[in-house]
């Protein structure tokens, strides 16, 4: 009996940034060499069940980051399995510690160092149009949260029907800790989280754990991982194409779960207090006075996280959750779009690739953010941020008309 939806309890946050730099160095495997554009088939395996079809995220040793070719291949499996009358719903999970880290950004920052745009505009557009069509799809869609789950991750998984968060399940959207911005759809779903929680996600960076997941409404399904091979097993019986059939599945191997007493979400009302303002420097302002009078530990650790982010990142990603609760799934997507290029393209800052050389390549965890402080991002920086590339630069192409998006 476990039907958490969207918007239930409310539900926690983890702590310091030291398991987000070593998620950062376990990426650091990743090489030119695992190009964007690799199409080799393996990348992302596939199961066949009795009414349904697995897709395995099959890039284990750099925590199957996400690529262009793996983008591609998702796309073109579900599009497939849309059209076919025989299959029912669709399960996805990843292969090894991780169902995915999120994007290959050392890839990416190779391909920004060589000036090779195009492919990664190519990246970005595949990648999104996934993400929309999963948001969109005909079908239920069954997410297995299994390790980490950050990013890309988030955004290849949340958009989906069911997703299922387990004991060893870590999300995080930590872009703002190597000077980019929260994507990949997650304007849409944290803006959408309780209270000012989707604020506080992006802008520090910090995790949660799977109880939190699903207290919050991220996950619609909590589980132990070693109950998977149940879970799965059950799926792979079902003859359905019925969303509440599979519910039904879910739920029956689910646990009833509540975040333990250190979570963010019972922090939930100085979190809100703190995060609802309206610029950056006001929510630190906020916090700083917090800390002087209540000597909360949680406010000075908040404020130590934020010391670590780009300061031109802090302010985009509250202007994009901010903007994200008022639009549309594909709305944020194509907004996201023109900001990943913009943050790519050294036109305002040479942060992105600043913060993956810090974090990632030299992993001296020491970036140099330009601007430097938060006193020196002007309004004219952020406002390119969401700003076409150029005038002749093209939006990203949804299908909106063939496939109308949920709000």
């Amino acid at each position: 009996m476990q039907g958490f939806k969207s918007a239930s309890l409310i539900k926690r946050c983890l702590r310091s940034s030291s398991f987000i730099s070593g998620y950062y160095r376990s990426l650091s495997s990743l090489s030119s060499n695992n190009a964007l554009r690799d199409d080799l088939d393996d990348i992302v395996l596939v199961e066949g069940k009795a009414w349904s079809r697995t897709a395995i995220l099959n890039r284990p040793s750099v925590l199957n980051a996400l690529n262009t070719a793996v983008g591609a291949r998702l796309q073109k499996l579900y599009k497939s399995w849309e059209d076919n009358p025989d299959i029912g719903f669709v399960v996805l999970k990843g292969s090894g510690r991780a169902f995915c880290a999120g994007g290959d950004i050392v890839t990416l920052c190779h391909l920004i160092n060589e000036g090779n745009m195009e492919d990664c505009k190519e990246f970005f557009r595949t990648l999104y149009s996934f993400i929309y069509l999963l948001g969109t799809y005909l079908k239920p869609h069954v997410a297995l949260l299994n390790g980490i789950t950050m990013g890309g991750g988030a955004g290849v998984s949340i958009p989906g029907t069911f997703k299922v968060a387990t004991d060893k399940t870590v999300f995080a959207t930590p872009e703002t800790l190597i000077g980019f911005h929260p994507d990949a759809g997650a304007s849409f779903y944290l803006s959408h989280l309780p209270g000012h929680l989707g604020e506080y996600l992006a802008l520090t960076g910090d995790k949660l754990n799977g109880v939190e997941l699903i207290s919050c409404g991220l996950a619609t399904h909590y589980s132990i991982s070693a109950r998977l091979p149940l879970i799965e097993e059950q799926l792979g019986k079902l003859v359905t194409d019925d969303p509440s059939v599979v519910e039904t599945s879910l739920a029956k191997y689910g646990d009833i779960v509540y975040p333990d007493r250190a979570s963010v979400l019972h922090r939930i009302e100085t979190l809100d207090k703190c995060f609802s303002h309206d610029t950056v420097e006001e929510i630190i302002d906020a916090l700083e006075s917090e800390a002087a009078k209540t000597h909360d530990d949680w406010c000075t650790s908040t404020l130590k996280k934020l010391q670590h982010c780009s300061p031109l990142s802090l302010k985009v990603s509250l202007r994009s959750i901010r903007e994200g609760r008022f639009q549309t799934l594909d709305q944020c997507l194509v907004r996201e779009y023109r900001m990943s290029l913009q943050g790519i393209s050294k036109q305002i800052s040479n942060d992105f690739c600043e913060g993956v050389r810090a974090r990632v390549v030299d992993k001296d965890m020491a970036p140099k953010w330009n601007p430097p402080n938060l006193e020196q991002v002007s309004k004219d920086m952020v406002d390119q941020y969401f700003s076409p590339l150029s005038e002749v630069e093209p939006d990203l192409e949804l299908p909106i008309k063939q496939r109308e998006a949920f709000t």
